[in-house]
């Protein structure tokens, strides 16, 4: 799985692409410490293998996206800092045509799940250590990996306008993965988000 990525990351020097990607080097063990979305990730080139430790301590073989967004970027991570400028997905450059039809990300599911309580979307954030934004009605920022901050926003329903919610990135998101990969961010993003509110409600 993801050939693409395992080949080129066993030939980079660990110590550097630690420090490109703004995770850890596990000497001891020849591997990589990261976050993504909260939960850390083991990653282990020698063996190709990403795991992470369950609530019980059980190490869990990474899901597919999982396993797509964290090789991507430890192959391609910039030691860059952000931009500081939040845009849509349509206007990352070049975004603006792959971001549709089959690309299009589902942000009507967290319209669905945020628009009649957008204060739920602040109580589902804290599990993600998520940090409030003063966007919209409701909206916060999650460190999906070290280097890709997601900031996810809601406007609730009202008697006017049905609900509506944006995914933003930061401009210098591009820098950091391709946009497919980037797709894969957002589409994990709204995943993961959508499957801690079954467990708050």
């Amino acid at each position: 799985m993801h050939e693409q990525f395992w080949e080129p990351l066993a030939g980079l020097s660990r110590e550097e692409t630690a420090e490109r990607a703004g995770c850890r080097y596990l000497a001891e063990c020849d591997s990589y410490a990261i976050s993504l979305l909260n939960t850390e990730y083991v990653v282990d080139p020698a063996h190709r293998m990403i795991r992470s430790a369950g609530a019980s301590g059980e190490k869990r073989t990474a899901g597919y996206l999982q396993q797509l967004c964290i090789l991507a970027y430890l192959v391609q991570a910039r030691d860059l800092p952000p931009a500081e400028a939040l845009v849509s997905v349509e206007k990352l450059d070049p975004g603006g045509f792959f971001f549709r039809g089959s690309h299009r990300l589902p942000v009507e599911k967290l319209a669905d799940a945020f628009g009649s309580d957008p204060p739920l979307l602040h109580k589902a954030g804290r599990v993600l250590n998520a940090v409030p934004r003063t966007f919209g009605d409701a909206s916060i920022e999650i460190s999906v990996l070290p280097r890709i901050p997601v900031t996810l926003v809601i406007w609730g329903a009202d008697e006017e306008f049905p609900a509506r919610a944006s995914i933003l990135f930061d401009r210098n998101s591009t820098a950091q993965l391709p946009l497919d990969v980037l797709f894969a961010v957002g589409a994990l993003t709204i995943q993961v988000v959508l499957s801690i509110v079954d467990t708050l409600i």
